[in-house]
């Protein structure tokens, strides 16, 4: 049986890319959206995902989430691991995967065929792809980590796509697997 949904409250916040959205609800974070257009497009996306979501003060663990995602964004290599999410109505096979993006490092990258083995199922690399184009957590689930075979960037359901990837990868100054990242020395 489904839990019965509590409140689900949303702000938005200002990072080094912009306004960024957050909704949550007693049981975690529910949805983070990347910035969009402008703070008025961001708040619109985060409402047609959220539609009975209330502007709210955040609770004490969301504003640790807000200034851990802002830190992130600003180029600091913060682990986000510890925000709680929301996955009610999450599929198990999207769960297993979230937690596998969740354990990539800031700077770090992994393909989709990567995870895939991680999950004990080798072939699995397109389903992998699908349950991070489903991701309502991005940055948090870091997706941005996963790429496509052979370093490519693969896709990105954010606004403006795979230039945000590589944009939160270079702000990361990530790795492409066991290579030198672009900006060490």
């Amino acid at each position: 049986m489904a839990r019965v949904p509590d409140a689900t409250h949303l702000a938005l916040f200002d990072t080094a890319l912009g306004a960024c959205g957050i909704a949550w609800n007693a049981a975690g974070v529910c949805g983070l959206h990347l910035p969009g257009a402008d703070r008025a497009r961001t708040l619109a996306s985060l409402r047609r995902r959220h539609p009975r979501a209330e502007e709210g003060a955040p609770s004490a663990p969301i504003r640790a989430a807000i200034e851990a995602i802002g830190a992130l964004l600003d180029g600091t290599p913060v682990d986000l691991g510890g925000i709680v999410l929301d996955l009610d109505g999450i599929p198990e096979f999207h769960r297993r995967v979230y937690a596998v993006a969740r354990s990539i490092p800031p700077g770090r990258t992994l393909s989709y065929g990567e995870v895939a083995q991680r999950l004990g199922e080798p072939h699995a690399a397109r389903a992998v792809g699908q349950a991070l184009g489903a991701n309502r957590f991005a940055i948090i689930v870091p997706c941005h980590r996963v790429l496509a075979a052979r370093g490519a960037s693969g896709g990105f359901s954010a606004p403006s796509g795979v230039d945000t990837k590589r944009r939160l990868l270079e702000i990361e100054r990530a790795r492409i697997g066991d290579q030198p990242g672009l900006f060490d020395s």
